[in-house]
């Protein structure tokens, strides 16, 4: 379950990015309130998952969906470019959460 709740924080994390973004700094408002709700519900689910998980893995996880997330939907949704280079990138970051996963993740 803690991890669950780690996958929906970094989705979560991939939201408040994308309206960040979305936000102009913060001079649109519903992208504004978007990043404040997704923003509270990601690093509160991730503080739920901590109780249970050891900090190193459950945060890379978290920053590791965010990241990859975000790249993804900018990608595929903002028009932002695609290269071998990014998709490489992104792999590499799911090559370096699963190998700190298998290190050990839970106490």
């Amino acid at each position: 379950m803690a991890w669950l709740m780690v996958i929906c924080a970094g989705l979560l994390e991939t939201g408040f990015a994308v309206c960040l973004k979305k936000s102009d700094s913060f001079s649109r408002i519903l992208p504004t309130v978007g990043f404040a709700l997704f923003a509270l519900g990601s690093f509160g689910l991730l503080t739920l998952a901590l109780r249970r998980l050891e900090v190193g893995p459950a945060y890379a996880v978290w920053t590791g969906i965010g990241a990859a997330g975000t790249v993804i939907y900018g990608m595929a949704f903002l028009d932002e470019s695609v290269s071998m280079l990014k998709i490489i990138g992104i792999a590499l970051i799911v090559a370096g959460v699963a190998a700190l996963n298998l290190a050990g993740g839970t106490h």
